[in-house]
């Protein structure tokens, strides 16, 4: 089968390269930094279709790509994935996305917070430790074949004079690789303190808005969160955003502001109007498939996403 190079190391490329290469495909991730470095190793974790479009096809993604988690849940402690219940606030819950999480009204203290009961659901997803599932799907593509080499790239056409076939998973950095100016960064902050003693997860995010709340534990702390800075670039830290958003969560839980900080992390989340996911032929006849502009659901959608783009591709490789 024709050898592929996938631009792009973080979850949105890895997962692409690993179905690509337990397909039968030689495969190559070429990427500018290792995926500790990359968006994705900042993310929460937290499975939920959250600013992406189109949303039906969001939805869709977002359902079978839970299918595949479910199962990486059954082994934690190698994927990093397990399976959580905890209560989203004002969300966007469309079908079948709703019966798939098992989605619920929460009951008579289930809602901390003191929020409306109407206004929110209780809903079980998968929530997934992000460094240790990067680690998982980079030793997945050496299972089956593929190679991760720090190469960067000027524009797909350079990597179509490697590979009769390549799938662009630059994320924001399409922007200048493509080039394609409907991309643009939401700046998303976030803030690990020692876990006092959350065992449930916690989510409240209006719609557009550059403010969040929530509460995520995971294995090495507890992630609070968070920002939605739409075009903000800045990676540098913000004090004032990180005493913002600590105090946010401490309304829904007080032991929060005795919680000693970990650490703080800034990413930039590649939206885009709608995913891009296209075939492109390049100069010399080599053909790529574009797939980025995920927003904050990459991980989300990432396994119907990458199976959609190895379709794509595998109608002319």
């Amino acid at each position: 089968m024709d050898e592929v190079i996938v631009l792009g190391g973080g979850v949105i490329g890895l997962t692409t390269a690993v179905v690509l290469a337990e397909r039968g495909h030689p495969v190559r991730v070429w990427t500018r930094e290792p995926a500790r470095d990359t968006v994705s190793a900042v993310a929460g974790g937290l499975c939920w279709p959250y600013r992406i479009r189109p949303e039906r096809t969001a939805a869709r993604w977002a359902v079978a790509s839970l299918r595949t988690f479910t199962g990486l849940a059954g082994d934690p402690a190698r994927t990093g994935v397990r399976m959580a219940t905890g209560v989203l606030v004002r969300p966007w819950m469309p079908e079948p996305w709703a019966s798939c999480v098992d989605a619920r009204r929460p009951g008579p203290g289930e809602l901390p917070g003191g929020e409306d009961p109407d206004s929110a659901v209780r809903a079980t997803t998968a929530l997934i430790d992000m460094p240790s599932y990067l680690r998982y799907l980079r030793d997945r593509l050496t299972d089956a074949g593929g190679h991760h080499e720090r190469r960067a790239v000027r524009s797909p056409a350079e990597a179509g004079t490697a590979a009769p076939a390549v799938v662009n998973c630059t994320g924001l950095g399409a922007r200048e690789l493509v080039p394609d100016p409907r991309v643009r960064p939401v700046q998303g902050r976030l803030v690990i303190v020692e876990n006092p003693g959350v065992e449930e997860w916690y989510v409240a995010a209006e719609p557009g808005s550059p403010d969040s709340t929530y509460l995520l534990p995971q294995p090495y702390g507890l992630v609070l969160g968070g920002t939605a800075q739409d075009g903000a670039e800045d990676l540098g830290p913000d004090p004032a955003a990180t005493e913002a958003i600590v105090r946010r969560c401490a309304r829904i839980d007080p032991r929060v502001l005795g919680a000693r900080v970990l650490g703080v992390r800034t990413g930039l989340r590649p939206f885009r109007p709608n995913v891009r996911l296209e075939r492109e032929d390049l100069p010399g006849g080599a053909v790529c498939v574009h797939q980025y502009g995920h927003g904050g659901a990459g991980v989300t959608v990432s396994w119907a996403s990458a199976t959609a783009a190895a379709d794509l591709l595998g109608a002319s490789a």
